[in-house]
C-alpha cells in the first residue's frame, strides 16, 4: 500500500489598503491567508488541501501532528486522525490543530483519489452531480457601510445570480435598510440570504428578524454566537424564516450540539476547518438522519471550494426524489480574492448559477507556481 512520505505546508497571504477594508458586523480584513497542505506518498504522487486559520498558527499545529502521519497508510489516515483527537483530548477539538487537520485530509484524499485515477468525490460516496449551484455571497460591511453598501450591490448584481447573501448584523434598523434596498436590485424570483455573523444576542436576533421577514428571506445565518446552543434552542419555535449557522464549529461532535438544539434548519460545515471530509461526511450523514439542511462555508481560497465542490458532488439528494426542491448550495464568495481566483492554473468553472466540478482526478485542480510565488509569505 502506498504511504504517506512527507507534508509540506505552503503559506500564503495578500493584503491590501487598510481603506479599502470589507467583511461582516463583527469586524473588518484587509487582507487574506490561506495553508496550502501539500502531501507527497513514497510513490510520488502528491495531494492538495487548504487549512482555515492565521498560517503561522496552521503551521505550528502542523509541527505538532507530522509525525503520526509520515510513513503511515495512505488510505489509513482516518485511524491516525482519530488517535490525534483522543491523545490531544486536553486542546479540545475548537483550535488549529482540528484546521490542521482539515487540510492534511484533504491533501490525503487528493493524494489517494489521483493514486487510483479518479475524481475525489468518487471515493467519497460516488458523483451523484457534476453541476453545483452557487449562492452569491457579498454585500460586505466596510469602513463606512451606509456610504458604501451601494456599491457593494452593483457587485453583488453584476451577474444575474439565482440566489445571494448579504452582511447584516450592525443593528436591526440598518438590516432592515440593507434587507430592502437588496430586495429592491435582486427583485422577488431571486434567493435572499443574510448573515449576521452571530453579533446578536435573542433579543437583538428577534427583532432583525421580524423587521426584514416581509423580504423574503431564505435563511438569516448566524443570528447568535456559535457557541449560544441554547439560544438556539430557544430561537428556533419563535424565528419567522429558516435559521443557517455552523461554519465556525469543528467536529461532529459540535454539530451534533447544534442540531439537537432544534433550532436550525440549514447547517455550514467549512471543510477547510471542520476537519475536512474526515469530520463533514459525518455531519453530512447527520444533517440527513435528522432531516436538516446542509450548505458547506467556503470563504478561503481555491482548494477549498475545490474541496466543497467535491462534497456536494456526492451528497445524496435524500429525502428528496426525482424533483429536488431546495438543492445543496455552495458559497461562492465575491469578495476579492486572488488566493481563490488566481491559484490555479485552470480555474473551477463558473456556468449558469453553477460551479462544474472539475474531472480530473482527486480534487482535479493544480496550483499556478507562478501565483504561489507571488503570494508565499516569508518563512
Amino acid at each position: 500500500m502506498p504511504k504517506i512520505a512527507t507534508i509540506e505546508t505552503i503559506a500564503l497571504g495578500w493584503s491590501f489598503p487598510v481603506a479599502h477594508s470589507y467583511g461582516m458586523a463583527r469586524g473588518l480584513t484587509h487582507g487574506r491567508q490561506s495553508t496550502i497542505v501539500r502531501v507527497r506518498t513514497d510513490a510520488g504522487v502528491e495531494g492538495l488541501g487548504e487549512a482555515w486559520g492565521p498560517c503561522a498558527m496552521t503551521g505550528a499545529a502542523l509541527d505538532l501532528i507530522r509525525g503520526y502521519l509520515v510513513g503511515t497508510d495512505l488510505f489509513a489516515h482516518e485511524h491516525v486522525f482519530w488517535h490525534i483527537l483522543a491523545k490531544h483530548y486536553h486542546f479540545g477539538v475548537q483550535n488549529p490543530m482540528v484546521a490542521a487537520l482539515s487540510g492534511l485530509d484533504v491533501a490525503v484524499r487528493d493524494a489517494a483519489a489521483r493514486t487510483v485515477g479518479l475524481p475525489l468525490a468518487s471515493l467519497t460516496g460516488g458523483i451523484a452531480r457534476t453541476r453545483l449551484p452557487v449562492y452569491a455571497s457579498g454585500g460586505y460591511v466596510t469602513l463606512d457601510p451606509d456610504r458604501d453598501f451601494p456599491a457593494q450591490l452593483d457587485r453583488l448584481t453584476a451577474h444575474a445570480w439565482p440566489a445571494v447573501k448579504i452582511k447584516i448584523g450592525l443593528g436591526p434598523a440598518s438590516d432592515e435598510r440593507r434587507v430592502a434596498m437588496t430586495r429592491e436590485r435582486i427583485g422577488a424570483e431571486t434567493q435572499l440570504m443574510v448573515d449576521a455573523n452571530g453579533n446578536y444576542t435573542l433579543d437583538l436576533a428577534l427583532d432583525s428578524m421580524r423587521r426584514i421577514a416581509r423580504y423574503d428571506i431564505a435563511w438569516y445565518e448566524e443570528p447568535l454566537a456559535p457557541q449560544d446552543f441554547d439560544g438556539y434552542h430557544r430561537l428556533g419555535p419563535l424565528a419567522p424564516m429558516p435559521v443557517a449557522t455552523g461554519e465556525a464549529l469543528y467536529t461532529v461532535f459540535d454539530f451534533q450540539r447544534l442540531i439537537a438544539t432544534g433550532g436550525v434548519h440549514v447547517v455550514q460545515p467549512d471543510l477547510s476547518l471542520c476537519g475536512g471530509f474526515w469530520q463533514a461526511k459525518r455531519i453530512a450523514d447527520l444533517a440527513l438522519v435528522n432531516h436538516v439542511r446542509l450548505s458547506p462555508h467556503v470563504w478561503g481560497g481555491a482548494i477549498g471550494l475545490a474541496a466543497a465542490c467535491h462534497f456536494v458532488a456526492a451528497l445524496p439528494a435524500y429525502p428528496h426524489g426525482a424533483h429536488v426542491p431546495a438543492p445543496c448550495l455552495v458559497e461562492y464568495d465575491l469578495g476579492e480574492n486572488p488566493l481563490r481566483d488566481r491559484l490555479l492554473a485552470e480555474p473551477i468553472r463558473l456556468e449558469d448559477g453553477c460551479l462544474v466540478l472539475p474531472d480530473g482526478p482527486g480534487l482535479g485542480v493544480t496550483l499556478d507556481p507562478a501565483a504561489v510565488d507571488a503570494h508565499r509569505l516569508p518563512a
